[in-house]
């Protein structure tokens, strides 16, 4: 492995394909729940009728649930609208190879109506229109996730079979940053690198975490589109590497009592001429005027935002003192119990949102995490002392606790109205009311061991 393999060009792609190297083309984009969703091409025909025209999918595929049910409520799609086609365009500056997948290359996809107008609660555009404002003021953003998944020695088929009961981890003891524990399961995660990087991603480092059979890969930062495209290929191409492998892995946000799978967004601008925006080293933390104001909007914006930082019922329950998710709305240089920690120096100076969980959609967080900037840039917002002790035991505003409390934020949010519009605000709205409710009409297997006999 030497570093990134740049993606294919379109003329590459020919080629491998007449010289039956690729056989497969994938056109795929992020749904509402974070996942990839598209059709497998024959290479030669995904060339002659795909690759310009684009290709049909069911516009319900942005209107279900986790379960692709059909659920009510959705403006765009519905059964009395008939459940039509969107159009799925094709990238091509997105196109890989997925060496994971024998003969097969992928594409990102933008979603569009037949009209060529783009879905607005589509999570690549919303992200787009977010990136739309900083360009408009010359700036780009660039952006880093840290996926933390949890490692077992069953297949999912096993895992689905046995109700997730009783799985064997991968490591049966904390292997935090152990070389020793994580060399256990060295060929599995050797090969998630390798494949990761021969797909065009920068392949940083490799580490074990606190839970058992917990483990992170992280990657280089880029610009955030280009990160948040790589995130979901790689979530996708991790539970496909490990299946071929006979184990699972899970990126939910907290599968046991332990401590959940974080995914940490790092962010930072850079202006036209590519020099850093929130970097000062004469300002307070080395924080720019910029950057403090960006900051503040963090802060102003997290409650009303969290929904797309924690946009499931499961997400909440990561929140818990002493377990590395925050739960106070507060920021501290290099603190690791606060919402936003200020980290990195010079260039590499940059704000960390350590509120999302490994289920996060990393365009909607990242495009929330904009919006708030750019409020607080606006308003010319400060962000107030920071934390500098144990943010759990502080008296800041406790973060949403639930996903009923976070969709009414977000709901009457003047500022998502605002920096989002009301239809993607309504959009994903109805996506934690049906999420809710669900839920709600569930009976679960705790309510079982506890009502059973004894109640």
């Amino acid at each position: 492995m030497a570093g990134r393999t740049p993606p294919l060009s379109v003329d590459t792609l020919r080629k491998l394909v007449a010289d039956g190297e690729i056989d497969t083309v994938v056109l795929a984009f992020t749904d509402m729940q974070g996942r990839l969703q598209g059709k497998r091409f024959a290479a030669p025909f995904f060339l002659d009728e795909v690759l310009e025209d684009g290709a049909e999918g069911c516009d319900y595929l942005l209107a279900v649930d986790v379960e692709l049910e059909t659920v009510d409520g959705y403006a765009m799609s519905s059964w009395e609208g008939g459940y039509g086609d969107l159009r799925m365009i094709p990238d091509v500056s997105t196109l890989r190879r997925t060496p994971w997948n024998p003969g097969t290359v992928l594409l990102t996809a933008d979603l569009a109506w037949h009209d060529g107008s783009p879905i607005v609660a589509s999570p690549r555009q919303i992200l787009r229109r977010q990136l739309d404002r900083l360009a408009e003021r010359g700036w780009t953003a660039q952006a880093g996730t840290e996926l933390e998944f949890m490692l077992f020695k069953n297949s999912y088929e096993e895992a689905w079979n046995g109700a997730y009961r009783n799985l064997t981890p991968a490591n049966q003891y904390n292997v935090d940053y152990s070389i020793l524990g994580t060399s256990r399961v060295e060929p599995l995660l050797r090969r998630i690198r390798n494949e990761m990087a021969a797909a065009g991603l920068t392949v940083e480092s490799a580490k074990g975490e606190c839970n058992l059979g917990q483990h992170e890969i992280a990657f280089r930062y880029d610009d955030a589109l280009t990160t948040c495209d790589q995130h979901s290929v790689y979530k996708t191409g991790a539970k496909e590497i490990a299946a071929q492998e006979g184990y699972s892995l899970t990126f939910m946000a907290k599968f046991d009592e332990r401590e959940g799978n974080s995914c940490h967004i790092h962010l930072s601008l850079l202006d036209s001429e590519g020099r850093p925006i929130l970097a000062d080293e004469s300002g307070p933390y080395g924080m720019s005027r910029t950057m403090r104001h960006f900051l503040a909007g963090q802060m102003a914006a997290l409650k009303d935002f969290t929904l797309l930082y924690a946009p499931n019922i499961n997400s909440y329950k990561r929140y818990s003192p002493g377990s590395f998710a925050p739960t106070a709305v507060a920021w501290g240089p290099d603190n690791r119990t606060c919402a936003v920690r200020v980290v990195g120096h010079g260039a590499g100076h940059r704000l960390e949102n350590r509120l999302p969980g490994g289920d996060v959609n990393p365009y909607l967080a990242v495009a929330a995490m904009i919006a708030a900037g750019l409020h607080g840039i606006d308003e010319e917002l400060e962000p107030g002392e920071p934390c500098t002790g144990n943010a759990y035991t502080s008296d800041a505003e406790h973060v949403p606790t639930t996903l009923r409390e976070a969709a009414e934020r977000w709901e009457s949010s003047e500022l998502a109205r605002a920096a989002f519009g009301d239809e993607v605000v309504d959009h994903y709205r109805n996506m934690a009311r049906i999420e809710q409710q669900a839920y709600d009409a569930t009976v679960t297997d705790w309510e079982r061991y506890r009502s059973f006999e004894r109640m």
